[in-house]
């Protein structure tokens, strides 16, 4: 790889560039080396992509991949939705410091919904981090993904590397546009049991949604997380979306169970949920981040006359 590969940008500047790789040797090549340098300029550097990846970059890096933080993505990002809290918390972290971070939110396993969200995610990246002294470099498997992917990755991405060469992409497009492409419609279950509710029922819900999970493959602490992923989401639609809404209650065919969340309410925020709030705050977003730390998914339909919250536990 060349240079225009390892070069950080100018202290101050916000960079997010797409690196398209075809082979294990070019993703360790144009990763590592972006690595290598932000080691050698000192800066803080964060690493989050998935397990095998990691390894090899581990291996490529030697002992100084002693110096660089490190996260399993499939852990760290199996819901994209709280990606990007990490990213900010490590930036957060290191004031008056550029951080540089790698991060691979996209592999070629994940299902489209995943997908979707993941999108909606490095989109988001360009709104949350604006004017930061940041790099985040985002590595892309144009062998494994689906063209649509890549398609994307230029549209979240203003700068593009590619055999060695970082062009300006021309598709770049406003994160707010991506967003609103993201929100294709939601498939209708075959079953579900529905709960309308208000204000005054919440407690009753909870219960009827204890009781249906235990009739589900998610063990006590994961039926237990979703129990509380539903409270905040009807707790916040209680307070904030019209004082009443519906709960639906489902299981796919591979065994996760599925609450979605119906109201009159509205998100004007599209960062809500994706920075954790300080102990301050009164509010800040603090049931919506809850749920994304407690969901392996979760999709949020805004439109103008309500919102969905569609949450997913896998067993």
């Amino acid at each position: 790889m060349t240079n225009t590969v390892t070069t950080l940008p100018d202290a101050g500047a916000f960079v997010h560039p797409a690196l398209f790789y075809r082979t294990l040797e070019e993703y360790v090549s144009g990763v590592g080396g972006f690595v290598r340098a932000a080691l050698t300029a000192d800066e803080p550097t964060f690493v989050a992509v998935p397990g095998a990846q990691l390894d090899a970059l581990r291996e490529w890096l030697g002992p100084q991949a002693d110096g660089v933080d490190f996260a399993d993505m499939t852990v760290l990002g199996r819901n994209p939705g709280r990606i990007l809290a990490a990213l900010q918390g490590f930036a957060d972290r290191h004031p008056g410091r550029p951080a540089r971070i790698v991060g691979e939110p996209i592999w070629a396993s994940r299902s489209r919904a995943e997908t979707l969200e993941a999108t909606r995610h490095e989109a988001l990246i360009n709104t949350a981090f604006a004017g930061r002294a940041a790099t985040i470099l985002c590595p892309y498997d144009v062998t494994a993904l689906p063209e649509s992917v890549v398609a994307d990755a230029r549209r979240t991405h203003p700068t593009l590397i590619e055999d060695g060469r970082a062009e300006a992409s021309p598709g770049y497009a406003d994160p707010a546009v991506v967003c609103a492409d993201c929100d294709e419609p939601l498939p209708e279950p075959v079953h579900a049991l529905t709960h309308p509710y208000a204000a005054g029922q919440l407690a009753q819900l909870r219960q009827h949604a204890h009781d249906w999970l235990s009739g589900t493959s998610l063990d006590r602490a994961r039926r237990g997380d979703l129990v509380l992923a539903i409270s905040e989401a009807t707790a916040n639609s209680a307070a904030h979306g019209g004082g009443a809404g519906i709960l639906r209650l489902w299981t796919t065919e591979q065994g996760a169970a599925v609450a979605e969340i119906r109201d009159n309410g509205h998100l004007r925020n599209p960062l809500a949920g994706r920075r954790r709030p300080a102990l301050s705050s009164g509010n800040g977003g603090r049931g919506l981040w809850m749920i994304h730390q407690l969901c392996d998914l979760v999709e949020i339909r805004a439109t103008d006359t309500g919102l969905t919250l569609r949450l997913h536990l896998a067993p």
